[in-house]
């Protein structure tokens, strides 16, 4: 039996999402099955989607943004041909061709006009939020939102597998990409037109060699050996952000909210904060005159 939620857990929890359930849905029943006080996820995956959906615990949510932030890696399979109107499998058809024959050297030729700095214009399909509500409520009402385009980086993208028709391409990219927008923008170049028929989230930068588990493995756990798969809390923070460690007065101070020295800290750089024991603090940020001022701090000694 789930407890009540009502442990005060901090740390971070790598869910393997499955598909037809949304990002919240698995949040809210691994949150009753570790009975979490507090907990959040870090970018939402559709319910088609499935793969790594990082869920932070308690003072652990004070640093998902910058899972937020971070890039993301997903493998996708594409349909050619076939455009919907929510430029996936689960769409109404708008436009099909059946009597094409595209080449693979063609669609080779064509992901290489996507990877880089690219334009998107985000689906009405999408989570975006216009007036506090998601975009798709307004598109199942048939209600059309004018949306900003936006500019996202694909760091890589490789094709994988092609049989003439449908496409698996493995995609790095940056925070606010649109992998369904990708392979509808991919057929439109081929003058087809193109839809996803799969999505799966293979890492979310810094948890690229993490295991990830799924909720029936989580399920058939001991509250132990949950507990113990949970990383720290600093393992939501960028590696390229610099560490710095304080003695016990710099690391008291900080703790009460006043700034400290810092002869190493550059003015308007972030910094990671650890105490002697290598306990994660939270992150500070230079100022002038060589002072460190605490900027986001645990509630807690440590993670």
């Amino acid at each position: 039996m789930e407890k009540t939620i009502k442990r005060d857990l901090n740390g971070i929890l790598l869910v393997n999402k499955p598909q037809g359930l949304t990002s919240n849905a698995i949040l809210q029943r691994v949150k009753r099955l570790y009975g979490a006080r507090k907990a959040g996820h870090t970018g939402s995956l559709d319910p088609l989607a499935t793969g790594m959906l990082p869920i932070c615990f308690g003072e652990a949510t004070k640093f998902s943004q910058f899972l937020l932030d971070a890039d993301k890696c997903y493998q996708a399979i594409g349909c050619l041909g076939i455009k919907t109107d929510t430029s996936d499998k689960m769409g109404v058809i708008l436009e099909e061709k059946k009597d094409f024959s595209i080449k693979m050297s063609e669609l080779e030729a064509v992901l290489s006009d996507f990877r880089g700095e690219i334009i998107q214009t985000p689906s009405m399909f999408s989570a975006l939020k216009h007036q506090g509500r998601p975009l798709y409520t307004y598109a199942r009402q048939g209600i059309e939102i004018p949306r900003k385009q936006r500019q996202v980086f694909i760091h890589s993208l490789q094709l994988d597998e092609y049989d003439g028709q449908h496409f698996k391409i493995t995609v790095v990219c940056s925070k606010g990409t649109y992998i369904r927008n990708l392979i509808e923008d991919i057929g439109d170049a081929l003058g087809v037109g193109a839809h996803m028929n799969a999505l799966h989230r293979i890492w979310t930068a810094g948890f690229n060699d993490q295991p990830m588990f799924s909720y029936e493995i989580l399920q058939n756990m001991s509250e132990e050996a949950r507990d113990n798969i949970l990383l720290p809390i600093d393992k939501a923070m960028p590696t390229d952000i610099p560490a710095i460690t304080l003695n016990d007065s710099a690391a008291h101070s900080i703790g009460q909210g006043r700034m400290v020295d810092c002869e190493q800290c550059q003015e308007n750089i972030l910094f990671r904060l650890y105490n002697e024991n290598n306990s994660f603090l939270g992150i500070g940020v230079g100022v002038a005159n060589g002072l460190l001022k605490p900027q986001r701090l645990l509630a807690v000694k440590n993670s």
